[in-house]
């Protein structure tokens, strides 16, 4: 099995753990025995064979945390797909899964799991040390609000700003199911005092967020947001 490291806890009734996808390739095969059909052939489509097997080990890392919480075997936890393509669990999980929810974030070699009760949960995480275009990133995806300060950053400031935002308005994004169709201009998030959500459109309205900077490793930026409906 892939390394799995449970994380503290950002609130009650809210578990995640860290995985390590990077994993020898005789243990990523036995891993793959662990996943549904329809996974295998999702891992088939990869373009590259280091993308197939983190693909493969992160599915089996999840299948192995929810069935610790179901109390089922890893490759009998019903992965559904829900509401504009969300994972959710299916029946066959039991009653007890009614109102539990997870999701999962990846980036270059490790994984972060999000496991809630009673809420939905969204997870992301990002390396701190990502290149990226943080103007252009700015003007598409931040609020007026984000952007009125974001000129006197210096230039890696301001990378780790765009990036520390993304992950916050990401992790909402997959809590609610909008992904990239998300209004990610339109959520105004405060870093400062949080984080947590100051603004945006329903169902982004702040009463029903919480943000959690979650303890990952020291490289990596990683933000768990808690939805209620």
């Amino acid at each position: 099995m892939a390394a799995i490291t449970p994380l503290p806890e950002p609130l009650p009734g809210v578990a995640l753990w860290w995985c390590a996808l990077d994993t020898p390739v005789p243990s990523v095969r036995a891993l793959e025995a662990l996943l549904s059909d329809a996974e295998r052939t999702r891992a088939a489509r990869f373009g590259t064979e280091a993308l197939r097997e983190r693909y493969v080990v992160g599915r089996a890392s999840l299948r192995s945390v929810l069935g610790a919480a179901l109390g089922l075997p890893a490759d009998a936890v019903p992965i559904v797909r829900g509401e504009r393509g969300r994972p959710r669990l299916g029946e066959r999980a039991g009653s007890g899964a009614a109102a539990l929810d997870f999701n999962l974030s990846h980036t270059s070699g490790a994984a972060m799991i999000g496991v809630a009760s009673g809420v939905r949960i969204g997870v992301d995480i990002e390396r701190r040390d990502r290149a990226v275009n943080a103007a252009g990133l700015a003007r598409k995806f931040l609020s007026a609000a984000e952007r009125a300060h974001f000129d006197a950053l210096d230039t890696d400031a301001a990378r780790q700003r765009v990036l520390q935002l993304w992950t916050c308005k990401e992790a909402m994004s997959k809590a609610t199911g909008d992904a990239l169709s998300a209004p990610f201009a339109a959520l105004t998030v405060d870093i400062a005092n949080g984080p947590r959500l100051r603004d945006g459109p329903t169902p982004y309205v702040p009463a029903r967020w919480e943000l959690r900077s979650a303890h990952a490793p020291a490289a990596f930026f990683a933000t768990v947001a808690l939805w209620r409906p």
